[in-house]
């Protein structure tokens, strides 16, 4: 029964960490990406350079944490960290929402 409990606890957890993950607007997110990410990372968030990573069905915490190394300087790029530099943390959320709303393509 304890171990019934732990794993009810955990995936509530992790439910929890989901939906927080996700916490942006996607009107907005849909926006500024339109706005900032799709001349580097395409359209659909499907880049056509292998230097630069697709962002259609990325995760939305893993997404916010590099924009924001690139924000505080501990993730350094040329391209991004200028870009980053220009985004709210709210702009951040959001389009990390948007990107990880979006269903993965096999591109």
């Amino acid at each position: 029964m304890k171990k019934l409990i732990v794993a009810a606890a955990a995936i509530a957890g992790l439910a929890a960490f989901g939906t927080a993950s996700a916490a942006g607007d996607l009107a907005a997110g849909k926006a500024k990406a339109q706005a900032v990410c799709i001349a580097c990372h395409g359209p659909q968030g499907i880049s056509n350079n292998p230097e630069w990573p697709n962002l259609r069905g990325q995760k939305a915490q893993y997404i916010i944490k590099q924009l924001k190394a690139f924000k505080a300087g501990t993730r350094s790029n040329p391209l991004m960290t200028p870009q980053a530099k220009l985004l709210s943390d709210q702009d951040i959320e959001n389009v990390a929402a948007y990107w990880s709303s979006l269903p993965l393509c096999n591109k």
